[in-house]
């Protein structure tokens, strides 16, 4: 896919910080300095992982790893294959439970950025309603002397990763750690998620919806549609098979694309144990939003997949300003 600049008036803004300095005579008086800022998230973002090789081998990307403990095992994303593990901790009814990054971890990435001779950090993570990440990353944050930028995203999976992927662009640039900042709300304003899960049950055990609303619909065999507003899971639809909620969620999806400027639609598509359907829902959403770059499809975060369960089906939809190659894509 073809790189677009993040915003027109952040293009405006990295511009001036590329051109030359002026005196007050209006002549140039040599190049601007160049701010460099590292960016941190936690692998809720559900990055590709070769785009994560391609852009953190110099320090400016680190993603900290959101811990799983399945009994009595404890994984780190990232760090373990575990998606067999959950899923198979899943079927037979084990506990599956997450918890949010140490603040040491963050501390511990944030005092590599300054190591590696970056001046500021734009630290930005999932939802601080689903998850605490947020407020290790604050007191983290406060322990160091690089200044840290911490961003709650208000969001989760490739609904972050896509505000990641600008900010490391912006980053990229040379831009300042406020402008990074507001890349990345920028492309958050602009990013929705919608999802369906065969149960309720997983999200209530995790404390993400209530219990009145699992019990609901396991009796009536409701198949939700489900969707994060303002950092929150919220019902959208309730649906009463599983077909046709998987349809109900594609016109969700090719509407909500319509309505983004001409051909510029970026469609994202998770799923956990159902890569199959997830190729499906893929392709026709593919064929049903002309102009739109290749859907990526990926597995959820074992983070996410913790609290989704088995068969879910999740679309990102944003825009394609965000970078898209190995220095500033995502992987197809």
């Amino acid at each position: 896919m073809p790189h677009r600049d993040p915003a027109g008036w952040l293009k405006e803004r990295l511009s001036g910080l590329r051109q030359a300095k002026q005196s007050a005579d209006g002549l140039p008086t040599g190049p601007a300095a160049v701010v460099r800022t590292a960016v941190v998230t936690d692998s809720a973002a559900a990055l590709p992982a070769d785009w994560v090789r391609a852009v953190s081998a110099d320090g400016r990307l680190t993603v900290v790893p959101m811990p799983v403990m399945v009994g009595a095992e404890i994984y780190g994303e990232g760090e373990d294959d575990i998606a067999e593990t959950i899923a198979l901790a899943l079927a037979s009814g084990r506990p599956v439970k997450t918890s949010r990054p140490s603040p040491g971890q963050f501390e511990h990435a944030y005092l590599a950025a300054q190591h590696g001779g970056f001046e500021s950090v734009v630290s930005l993570h999932i939802s601080g309603e689903l998850s605490g990440t947020v407020d290790s990353a604050r007191l983290a944050a406060a322990r160091v002397d690089i200044p840290v930028e911490v961003l709650d995203s208000r969001t989760v999976g490739m609904a972050q990763g896509m505000a990641v992927q600008s900010a490391v662009a912006a980053a990229a640039e040379g831009a300042a750690a406020a402008d990074v900042r507001g890349v990345a709300e920028h492309e958050l304003a602009r990013t929705k998620v919608y999802f369906y899960v065969p149960s309720l049950e997983q999200l209530r055990r995790g404390g993400r919806i209530g219990a009145a609303a699992s019990l609901w619909g396991t009796m009536f065999s409701i198949k939700p549609i489900l969707a994060v507003e303002d950092g929150k899971v919220v019902p959208l639809e309730k649906v009463r098979s599983a077909a046709k909620a998987i349809a109900r969620l594609q016109e969700i999806v090719v509407a909500d694309a319509a309505g983004r400027p001409a051909g510029q639609a970026r469609l994202a598509v998770h799923h956990f144990g159902n890569p199959a359907e997830a190729e499906q829902l893929a392709s026709q959403l593919a064929e049903a939003v002309p102009g739109c770059a290749p859907v990526q499809i990926s597995a959820l975060p074992a983070v996410l997949a913790a609290h989704a369960g088995l068969g879910v089906l999740a679309v990102i939809v944003g825009e394609s300003s965000t970078p898209a190659g190995p220095e500033t894509s995502a992987a197809p």
